[in-house]
């Protein structure tokens, strides 16, 4: 196998850096894609579920009753009931925390040991050690230490939104498995939303909405692409520079 030579390696390293974006120059002057409408039950976020589950229970059908094992209503039900279903999730989060946290430390220690006489043998320490040695003093040490530090933490995020889901999955127990994806292109910015998790049936409104905090497992993403969002991310360069410094 040919190995390129030194001199060389770091130039080809350095081009192989720039035509990776080069990948994008396609581009320059084009809006963003807009994704395949696919099945989102392929997505990542919905692969198959496994959970723990109970027991199935045996629905027994009873002579001559109105009432069947399961039903919510004598009425067609509009809530999202078996796969393929729509829903609609309600995000409406407003997290606010703040923090702050501060630490002080201080230590100060001292040593002082000698051998002023041990089995006569300290009269002979001269002889191994230079001539100003003290058999009484031999060690004498001494150290002291101080830390301090703060830390001041302060977020505040709000995102309020709608948007609709799929039921990919039903549960053994009965919960739902749902995943969703939005997508919105505002000139040369696309914004990109994503939701999946587990729901349970009950907590299905009468007019088929959930809020997020009532999915388990819940994931949430919001985010984009386009020009401004690449504007805000470092170049290639600079990403690889910081992985590979150690400063």
């Amino acid at each position: 196998m040919r190995t390129l030579p030194p001199r060389t390696l770091v130039p080809f390293l350095a081009l192989t850096v720039a035509l990776a974006g080069c990948g994008r120059l396609v581009d320059v002057g084009q809006a963003p894609r807009l994704s395949e409408i696919s099945n989102p039950a392929m997505a990542p976020e919905a692969r198959v579920i496994s959970m723990p589950m109970p027991r199935p229970n045996t629905n027994e059908q009873v002579p001559s009753s109105l009432w069947r094992t399961g039903s919510r209503d004598f009425f067609r039900d509009p809530r999202a009931k078996q796969v393929g279903d729509l829903l609609t999730v309600i995000i409406n989060i407003a997290d606010q925390a703040q923090l702050q946290n501060q630490t002080q430390r201080q230590r100060s220690n001292a040593e002082s040991a000698g051998v002023p006489n041990f089995f006569g043998l300290e009269s002979r320490l001269p002889a191994v050690l230079p001539d100003a040695v003290n058999p009484s003093s031999l060690v004498d040490m001494d150290s002291s230490s101080s830390s301090s530090g703060t830390g001041t933490i302060q977020r505040n995020e709000r995102i309020a939104m709608r948007a609709a889901a799929v039921v990919t999955e039903v549960l053994p127990n009965g919960n739902f498995v749902i995943a969703g994806r939005q997508e919105v292109r505002v000139n040369y910015e696309l914004r990109e939303m994503r939701i999946a998790g587990v729901i349970r049936p009950e907590d299905i409104t009468n007019v088929n909405t959930i809020d997020y905090d009532k999915i388990a497992e819940a994931r949430i993403t919001y985010g984009g692409r386009g020009q401004i969002t690449d504007v805000q991310q470092p170049r290639y360069g600079q990403q690889v520079f910081d992985i590979i410094m150690p400063f």
